[in-house]
């Protein structure tokens, strides 16, 4: 059947017009289209088409908030069966409110505690860093090239350097991790000075390409879209910040995945978190363009975004960070609008 015949049908059991076989399963995902849709079909196959994925993606770049509240708002009659989600703060979010159902995630030993939830609710896979990307025309020696992200607030850099507004995505969770690590008044007076010094974008594609076009030296942004304006030949270098002793480490927010209490279809989509989470799923999205991070050892694909040494990885607990979300959040718009 043609792909839009197929989508056109998707809208349709989705909407409740058409009645839904039982081994259908209805998918939110907030990872673009042309990432999952693949994989998503490939499932499909494996199951030789007995099983039918019904998706629905949100091409809002408030995506994740908007595919969480609708869960939220569907709780007491739940659409979907599985959110992919592709960070992980709105996913915990739905964990604290008890809309997510408990399961045994198959992951091998070793697997990272900070990428599974603490009551089996989701797992992290598929990871992207938060990264410095330089413009190398800008900064031509390596040597100045800045190496934490607390630089986004020296005032050498002053109206040179760029982030993404942090009230969304991966910079929201970003700050909301290190107010947990570093307190949250070292954290405000923080986002003040970067206020103060830093251009502020409304999101990382947008700093990517303000840094690749020469408008500012560097900015902080994701390593899904540095890798684009490095693929694309733009002048510009990935730094992976905070690698010293001293330093916090460089964080990597994941993919996650999560079956929804009270889904409809709680079996097929158990199914359809395990093949999610393979290793396998890691390489193909490590191979694609957005070069997502492997967090499985048994992973084969290394994404070429990475450095040829190793990275540190800040230790992260992503529920605790989640905590009184809504108050930071809030805060966070009050100093915004300052």
């Amino acid at each position: 059947m043609p792909r839009l015949g197929c989508l056109a049908i998707c809208l349709l059991l989705i909407s409740g017009c058409v009645p839904r076989a039982e081994s259908d399963v209805v998918v939110y995902s907030a990872l673009d289209e042309e990432f999952a849709f693949p994989i998503l079909n490939a499932f499909e196959r494996s199951t030789d088409h007995e099983t039918a994925v019904i998706a629905k993606f949100d091409v809002e770049s408030t995506k994740t908030v908007g595919l969480a509240n609708r869960i939220i708002a569907e709780q007491d009659r739940p659409a979907c069966d599985l959110f992919w989600n592709n960070e992980i703060m709105h996913t915990v979010r739905l964990q604290k409110l008890g809309l997510l159902a408990a399961h045994d995630w198959q992951v091998p030993p070793g697997y990272p505690v900070d990428m599974l939830a603490s009551d089996g609710t989701w797992c992290g896979f598929a990871a992207r860093a938060r990264v410095l990307l330089v413009n190398t025309n800008r900064i031509a020696n390596p040597e100045d090239y800045p190496t934490s992200v607390t630089e986004l607030a020296d005032p050498k850099w002053a109206n040179n350097c760029a982030m993404a507004r942090p009230l969304f995505g991966t910079t929201a969770t970003h700050f909301a991790v290190l107010r947990e690590i570093q307190g949250r008044n070292v954290t405000l007076d923080q986002l003040r000075q970067i206020q103060q010094n830093a251009v502020i974008l409304s999101g990382n594609k947008q700093v990517a390409l303000a840094v690749a076009s020469g408008r500012v030296a560097w900015g902080l942004t994701d390593t899904d879209d540095a890798i684009i304006e490095k693929d694309n030949g733009e002048p510009v270098a990935i730094v992976f910040p905070d690698q010293a002793p001293d330093q916090l480490g460089t964080l990597r927010i994941p993919n996650t995945i999560a079956v929804l209490k009270g889904a409809p279809h709680a079996t097929v989509a158990g199914q359809l978190a395990d093949y999610l989470i393979r290793p396998e799923t890691e390489d193909r999205l490590a191979m694609g363009n957005s070069s997502q991070l492997p967090i499985s050892r048994s992973s084969k694909f290394p994404p070429r975004v990475l450095p040829v040494e190793p990275v540190r990885w800040m230790r992260v607990s992503f529920e605790d960070a989640a905590s009184g979300w809504d108050d930071w959040s809030a805060e966070l718009q009050d100093m915004l609008r300052d």
